[in-house]
């Protein structure tokens, strides 16, 4: 079920023109210090982990701004000093930072009291699907007189807060372009460090990522079947409308019998903003949740995945980095185009034989999980696309946004070298 919409974020914040306006006054009247604030709207994780952990080793005093009870113990069990970014203290928080490091939103700080400060925005993903500003679902508003106005001046709005953004990490020169039109800014803002969040897809032995993936997946619960291969399914969102995706009974039956003969478990993350019901009408203990509320962040966990099914994902273009085959099913592509749009031709990304069913998402992995060579080939095409979207895959992504923060005129912390 669907359980956010453009439109209706969108016409909450209309309502909160008010207090914005008061955040403004305020922010004008406090003066910001030294310390670094990190809020992510997936969870304690994604590359405002990765910044913060580094900006910790530096010396900066930071802090992580929470939005749940889970955020607040995924925060301590880190050691990382928290505090609700909703609320007094979250704004005073947010107000008093010298850096907001963001991915999202500026809602994942108090986004009242962002005015003035150097915001650095990491994003969490290469865009495939138009944003921002490149899509029209970005200004949505419900269907109410006046409608058309209120759209506009929702985009009016988007354009104010994307202006406060100072860093944007871009992955390569296509990302950035990408970046640069849905956020309207500049090439002096938008910046080729590569991504601070697939640092942990490059770090390392391949037997070392995969151990620690594994390491990730048994502390969410999941216990590996022996010497079972492991599929993640990850749908993007559909800006509020349903998922079209949902498997029928027989479906269910056919993907339980291809577990089956290859010995495979299937992961399924539907997306934390439109989850929709993949729960088989009988349970299998080769069908597992692995939802935003199991694992935060999935990357980390993609070195112990041997193949990924999506559709608009920009995991994509991430598993490309470790030479993962990907299953492209989208059963509405044509009208997804349509109405929000791609940078490019889905074709040129995904290939001319999408699924768009899941007797076709079985059928492709049959194949892969039956043929080496088949297996193989499916792993070049995917590193080949990653190559032409990641620019740097040597680990340090997040110490060149680091060092591009600090070449803004951000100081070290006092005591440094």
């Amino acid at each position: 079920m669907a359980s956010f919409s453009f439109g209706s974020g969108n016409a909450a914040k209309l309502l909160r023109i008010p207090l914005y306006l008061a955040g403004r006054i305020g922010t004008l009247l406090i003066p910001r210090g030294t310390r670094w604030v990190f809020g992510c709207g997936a969870g304690v994780g994604d590359g405002a982990l990765a910044l913060r952990t580094l900006a910790d080793e530096r010396g900066h005093e930071t802090l992580w701004l929470t939005a749940s009870d889970r955020e607040d113990r995924d925060a301590a069990a880190l050691g990382i000093r928290s505090v609700r970014k909703t609320g007094l203290r979250g704004w005073w928080a947010t107000a008093r930072a010298g850096v907001v490091v963001v991915t999202h939103g500026l809602g994942d700080a108090n986004r009242y009291g962002i005015s003035g400060a150097f915001v650095v925005q990491l994003w969490h993903g290469i865009p495939l699907k138009r944003i921002g500003l490149d899509s029209p679902a970005t200004t949505q508003v419900p269907d109410v007189p006046g409608a058309a106005l209120l759209s506009r001046l929702v985009g009016i709005l988007y354009r104010a807060a994307a202006r406060r953004i100072r860093v944007l990490p871009a992955a390569s020169h296509r990302s950035r372009g990408r970046l640069e039109s849905a956020f309207a800014l500049g090439d002096d803002r938008v910046v080729v460090t590569g991504e601070p969040r697939v640092d942990v897809l490059s770090r390392g032995t391949p037997e070392d990522r995969r151990a620690h993936a594994a390491a990730v997946l048994h502390r969410a619960g999941e216990e590996p079947l022996s010497g079972a291969r492991t599929i993640l399914y990850a749908p993007t969102w559909r800006d509020g409308a349903a998922d079209p995706a949902i498997p029928s009974a027989a479906h269910w039956l056919s993907i339980i019998g291809l577990l089956d003969r290859h010995n495979a478990v299937l992961l399924i993350r539907s997306h934390p903003l439109g989850e929709g019901d993949y729960h088989p009408p009988v349970p299998s203990r080769r069908i597992r949740m692995l939802g935003a509320a199991v694992v935060p962040d999935v990357t980390p966990v993609l070195p112990a995945i041997d193949v990924l099914i999506t559709d608009y994902s920009s995991l994509a273009y991430d598993v490309g980095l470790l030479a993962m085959p990907v299953v492209y099913f989208a059963p509405d592509a044509e009208e997804y185009a349509r109405v929000r749009g791609f940078y490019g031709r889905y074709e040129d990304v995904a290939g001319a034989d999408v699924a768009t069913d899941w007797d076709d998402v079985v059928s492709a992995l049959d194949a892969l999980l039956a043929d080496d060579g088949e297996f193989e080939a499916a792993s070049r095409r995917s590193a080949t696309l990653s190559a032409e979207m990641h620019a740097f895959r040597d680990g340090r992504n997040t110490r060149r946004v680091y060092e591009t923060i600090r070449a803004r005129g951000i100081p070290a912390p006092k005591g440094a070298a």
